[in-house]
């Protein structure tokens, strides 16, 4: 691939303790070539079907793969993030579309958190309360805003960040693919630097987990067993919803990045110790070594009259 920096994911999804079956989705859209990193970049999906509603396991994995459908085969639009926004409002109206055909008079929707990742920016945008971090350095920022009543009410000043933990209307959403004509859905930017990585969740897996042990956990353990360490820890602490995380590696600069460096460094002279040129210049090589056989000669002469007298 032509990334300097070499992308890495993981993104398990569980059913936990409580629900009999799971409405979480994770999906991923990586590039098979350097034209398609270009044109495409690296494409994560996490998918909550809403609660409550009729089929949310079917809405979550069809939203989720018409995003990428229409992602993938809209060129137009050169911006990634606004690409990405338009696919998800028109999976939005697929969904929509899916139900009204299916005149079963069901409801369907879901939550989603999808990231698009190209040229060291992060294009995350999200609807409802599925979360997408970034952490840099041992340090964890939420970087999308919950769509939620709870999160509303805070923002407002009308409860406290604690109260809103307990609320008992806590899973009521305000925005999500499926429910209405035109939800919001909202786009973040983030420049990324090696080393850096995303965080995208269900709230399964933050109702449970802190966003200090998240961080510890991100920082200490590569990312597959953090994904693993996440869920268990959730499910220790009742599981009482889908859990799914995903974790992508902004990882550290490839070897082969450094070859034309490492060429211009070997064309100059090569230095000893205390600074002084070790290796002479090629064209005073010949009568270096006349020199060095002259001197030769001479102290064989000395050496042989020496022994005659």
């Amino acid at each position: 691939m032509s990334s300097l920096v070499p992308i890495s994911a993981v993104m398990q999804t569980d059913r936990g303790r409580v629900r009999d079956h799971n409405e979480d989705y994770v999906i991923r859209r990586e590039p098979n070539s350097e034209e398609e990193e270009k044109a495409l970049g690296w494409l994560y999906i996490v998918a909550d079907g809403v609660g409550g509603a009729d089929a949310g396991e079917v809405a979550s994995e069809y939203a989720s793969q018409q995003t990428i459908a229409h992602y993938t085969a809209n060129f137009d639009d050169p911006h990634l993030g606004n690409r990405l926004v338009n696919a998800m409002q028109t999976a939005n109206t697929d969904l929509r579309q899916l139900v009204a055909e299916r005149n079963e008079n069901k409801r369907m929707a879901t939550t989603m958190v999808a990231t698009a990742i190209s040229d060291q920016i992060a294009y995350i945008a999200n609807v409802g309360d599925s979360r997408g971090y970034h952490w840099r350095s041992n340090t964890l920022r939420q970087v999308t805003k919950d769509q939620s009543l709870v999160a509303k009410l805070v923002e407002e000043g009308a409860i406290t960040e604690a109260e809103a933990a307990n609320h008992p209307h806590r899973n009521v959403i305000l925005y999500s693919i499926g429910s209405e004509k035109t939800p919001q859905i909202d786009l973040f930017e983030v420049n990324l630097d090696p080393g850096d990585k995303i965080l995208m969740c269900s709230d399964g897996l933050i109702r449970h987990v802190a966003d200090q042990e998240i961080s510890e956990i991100l920082g200490s353990e590569d990312k597959d067993m953090a994904a693993d360490h996440l869920i268990q820890l959730a499910n220790e602490r009742g599981g009482q919803d889908n859990i799914s995380a995903a974790i992508i590696d902004f990882g550290e600069l490839l070897a082969d990045t450094t070859i034309e460096h490492s060429a211009r460094r070997v064309a100059m002279p090569v230095l000893s110790t205390n600074g002084i040129t070790a290796a002479p210049s090629r064209k005073f090589l010949i009568p270096y070594t006349i020199f060095l056989s002259i001197i030769e000669v001479i102290l064989i002469v000395m050496v042989w009259i020496w022994l005659r007298f």
